[in-house]
């Protein structure tokens, strides 16, 4: 059993800041990928950020040079800071992380909101 907590997500004017955290706990052997991803209303969950074992990073086009993935290995914890937020960034943002063993099972967070407005 594995079991992801987000927490971070808020109200936050347009052109602020926020952090979001996912800590993993539960049956972890090896963490491989953690990710961010969005779902806003009426739209499709989407990728905005992912990040390796070895700390390698990829970011969608909304996401980069405005969010920072990163990771606590040690704390089983996955990070996203957001700078320079826009209304267009509401969503409820979630977490995943994908183990390294057999069958490479993904894992997801509850989902917290993050809301940009003024």
């Amino acid at each position: 059993q594995v079991q992801l907590v987000e927490s971070g997500g808020g109200l936050v004017q347009p052109g602020g800041s926020l952090r979001l955290s996912c800590a993993a706990s539960g049956s972890i052997f090896t963490i491989d990928t953690m990710g961010w991803y969005r779902q806003a209303p009426g739209k499709q969950r989407e990728l905005v950020a992912t990040i390796t074992s070895g700390g390698s990073t990829n970011y969608v086009d909304f996401a980069r040079g405005r969010f920072t993935i990163s990771r606590d290995n040690a704390k089983n914890t996955v990070y996203l800071r957001m700078n320079s937020l826009k209304p267009e960034d509401t969503a409820v943002y979630y977490c995943q992380i994908r183990l390294a063993t057999i069958g490479w099972p993904d894992y997801w967070g509850q989902g917290t909101q993050v809301t940009v407005s003024s």
